[in-house]
């Protein structure tokens, strides 16, 4: 599957006319190269792997960088289901999205607020965009992508967890792991419960 994004490229102070394409593709094995270059050595994505919605209780707290590691190139390395989608620009990975069944993610499941609803349910839980690509359209060309993706492989139905920025001023582009709210309701996802003040639960049905 390959997904395109047609979005203006910018640069410091100006915008530039020039098109660049964002194109997003399954984390297959041949791409775990890739998957490690956007989760990066630094920040909170280089030391939860995108483990943190897989994991819960004691299994997180005991958790370990390498561990988290290991897990998801453990996951990617499965032929059968690619845990996420990459992003890339001019071939170069610039962004992550986690996305699978609702029931592989224990945490998801076994919260009050999101654990209803599993069969036929997908989840995109978390983003990852590199720094020098943020608030450019990776986050929103992911989106685009999860949905043809989750539809291609039979998912009823899309879920997600987004923030809503304009409940909580001030967030920088890490506390924004689980995508904005503006972008999933542009995409025609339907907001279908409020956790918390700023915390929603969006839900597309696929046609």
């Amino acid at each position: 599957m390959k997904f395109s994004l047609e979005l203006t490229k910018l640069r410091p102070m100006c915008a530039l006319s020039n098109a660049v394409t964002v194109d997003v593709l399954p984390a297959t094995p041949a791409r775990w190269g890739d998957v490690a270059e956007v989760m990066g050595v630094c920040g909170d994505p280089s030391s939860c792997w995108c483990q943190f919605f897989r994991l819960c209780g004691k299994d997180w707290e005991t958790a370990s960088k390498a561990g988290n590691r290991r897990r998801l190139r453990t996951q990617v390395k499965r032929a059968d289901r690619p845990p996420g989608l990459l992003a890339y620009i001019d071939g170069h990975p610039v962004g992550w999205c986690a996305l699978a069944p609702k029931s592989c993610y224990p945490r998801v499941v076994l919260s009050r607020s999101t654990g209803a609803n599993v069969d036929g349910v997908w989840a995109i839980t978390c983003f990852v965009v590199r720094v020098g690509w943020r608030k450019k359209g990776v986050g929103r060309a992911l989106v685009e992508g999860a949905i043809d993706w989750a539809h291609r492989s039979g998912a009823s139905l899309v879920e997600a967890y987004p923030v809503d920025v304009s409940e909580r001023k001030g967030l920088s582009s890490d506390e924004l792991f689980h995508g904005a709210l503006s972008t999933f309701l542009n995409l025609g996802f339907v907001e279908v419960e409020r956790p918390s003040r700023a915390r929603a639960v969006v839900q597309l049905r696929m046609p």
